[in-house]
């Protein structure tokens, strides 16, 4: 038996996508995900959506915020913490992922660990 993908938020993260969905009248869930691009081969995509897939997402619960992640990307994004932070310089959403390699200089994607 497979053990269950992780994947955590810190409380300044959901208060944050909280915030920006009201602002936004974004969907009923936040959708993460990895896409190939950026300088270091991959990087972290998030959207409001309604549309998710019982069979295709996994699926994650914080504070009342539903957050689900696309089985192609969970391997990459399996033990990740997502952050936020508010400061002047290199502020905004920071993915803590123990599966990132070396990542480009602007901190915006990432190669996977060999």
């Amino acid at each position: 038996m497979a053990n269950k993908p992780k994947f955590d938020m810190t409380q300044r993260a959901v208060s944050k996508v909280k915030e920006l969905r009201e602002k936004m009248r974004g969907g009923e869930y936040l959708k993460i995900g990895v896409v190939g691009g950026g300088c270091s081969g991959f990087s972290y995509k998030m959207n409001f959506t309604n549309s998710i897939s019982l069979l295709e997402d996994h699926f994650f619960q914080f504070d009342g915020l539903k957050v689900a992640i696309d089985r192609k990307s969970m391997p990459l994004l399996d033990g990740t913490t997502l952050d936020y932070t508010d400061e002047l310089h290199g502020g905004g959403f920071k993915f803590n992922n123990p599966n990132a390699g070396p990542t480009c200089g602007c901190g915006e994607s990432f190669a996977p660990k060999r």
